[in-house]
């Protein structure tokens, strides 16, 4: 791919880039931050309820897990820039084919083709001893 038509990809990488930097700043102070407890200023470690113990150890269990998710699509945002600064970036990583424009509008941050991405996500179809 050309540096000009790679051009609107990296900025909407960047612009992915900055959105997932942000969210998982903010999932982060709302998962280690205050418990209600302690932001309603009730300074005693019984909660009020137990209820409240469970509420605020799903949420807190909740936004870790959309954090983990979010971090891994920025590690593929920032592997795609750094393809497009290697100007590899529309390249299949497992063929070596072109990844269609259609795919990369779509999915920015793709980096396999669409028959090598579906080839990996089939199952291996299990081989019989004879």
């Amino acid at each position: 791919m050309k540096a000009a038509e790679m051009k609107p990809f990296k900025a909407t990488l960047e612009a992915l880039r900055a959105r997932l930097r942000g969210d998982v700043s903010t999932m982060a102070d709302a998962a280690l931050g205050k418990t209600r407890s302690e932001a309603s200023g009730d300074i005693s470690s019984m909660p009020l309820h137990m209820a409240d113990i469970g509420s605020d150890a799903y949420e807190q269990e909740f936004t870790l897990s959309l954090m983990a998710s979010e971090e891994g699509t920025l590690e593929l945002v920032e592997h795609a820039l750094d393809r497009i600064r290697a100007r590899t970036y529309g390249s299949c990583e497992e063929c070596g084919g072109v990844i269609a424009k259609k795919r990369l509008e779509a999915i920015p941050f793709a980096s396999l083709c669409i028959r090598c991405a579906e080839s990996l996500e089939r199952p291996s179809t299990p081989r019989h001893a004879k």
